[in-house]
């Protein structure tokens, strides 16, 4: 807005202080807004207020108030929205590194191998959730992933935990850039 311009929803020219008032109490009525309701309401007269609201263009002022507070809301709708898929990548990014130093310490024979996937496929998907993407293609889900594990040797399930693995270290090695 340039400097010295007048929203219209704002006292404007040449418009008393008792018509403003009058105007405000119309325009915070909200949708349901009425002539009769704000006089009512201010205790005045619905002819007094009619002729403001023709001078002052009432309406045409509510209903660019009514626009800007819709504005107003939707950006900040929108900045809640990018609040939380930053912390919900920033949550995801602990549990991945939480998983890779236990994936490190860890004898992959501690725990079942149905678990240690399940716990990265956790991770990666509330990463890509909170950045936006879509659902991983392919993923397994419940027991389709155990029955797949449960077929694998031994030496199949560390390859697969050891690929995981090195597959998360350049996912959170490329969040971090």
């Amino acid at each position: 807005m340039a400097e010295g311009t007048v929203e219209s929803w704002e006292r404007q020219s040449g418009e008393s202080v008792q018509a403003f008032e009058a105007f405000a109490v119309y325009r915070d009525l909200g949708p349901a807004r009425s002539l009769t309701k704000a006089a009512r309401e201010l205790h005045k007269s619905r002819t007094l207020l009619g002729r403001w609201s023709r001078q002052f263009a009432w309406v045409m002022r509510a209903v660019a108030y009514d626009r800007e507070q819709d504005r107003l809301f939707l950006a900040e709708q929108a900045q809640a929205r990018r609040d939380i898929a930053r912390r919900h990548a920033k949550l995801a990014q602990a549990v991945q590194s939480k998983a890779v130093a236990r994936l490190q310490t860890l004898d992959p024979r501690e725990l079942s191998p149905s678990e240690l996937l399940r716990y990265i496929q956790v991770a990666a998907e509330i990463e890509r959730r909170a950045v936006g993407e879509a659902p991983a293609a392919g993923t397994v889900e419940g027991r389709d992933q155990d029955a797949d594990v449960a077929s694998l040797s031994d030496e199949e399930r560390r390859a697969r935990m050891d690929q995981l693995r090195r597959e998360l270290e350049r996912r959170l090695s490329e969040g971090k850039k």
